[in-house]
């Protein structure tokens, strides 16, 4: 059976603030600029978890885009709608919420709870102009 790619997109609204603890207020002004407020700011996110696997002859379907979607909103954007990705979400205690951690962490959120298919990748647009893309490597 042929091999295809599906990508589900969703989004969700969260706030946060970079910040590296070990830095002073002064060096975190230099490195993170306008996102180190210490009130924090926050950004309307688009997420797109790409999977691909075979064709299954009996439905059609790689994966039902359904399960998929209701995957990543139970494991990804439910804890991270309308939250303070500083404080708020357990599974990123610790980690400094820039565009990039965020993908990565998402990534663990969702490798191995997709029987069936293989995990490609997690695309995370920050704003309409930035994009970062995880791949597990």
């Amino acid at each position: 059976m042929p091999k295809v790619r599906v990508t589900r997109r969703l989004h969700f609204a969260a706030g946060h603030r970079l910040h590296n603890p070990a830095f002073d207020d002064e060096r975190n002004q230099a490195v993170f600029g306008a996102c180190s407020n210490p009130q924090g700011h926050g950004h309307n996110y688009e997420i797109e978890v790409t999977v691909e696997g075979e064709v299954d002859p009996e439905t059609g379907y790689v994966l039902d885009v359904k399960r998929l979607r209701d995957l990543v909103n139970d494991r990804v954007v439910g804890e991270m709608d309308h939250a303070n990705l500083n404080v708020d979400v357990a599974w990123l205690q610790g980690v400094n919420p820039t565009a990039e951690n965020l993908a990565v962490q998402i990534w663990n959120r969702l490798v191995g709870h997709l029987d069936g298919v293989r995990l490609v990748s997690v695309r995370l647009w920050e704003t309409p102009r930035n994009l970062v893309e995880y791949c597990g490597e």
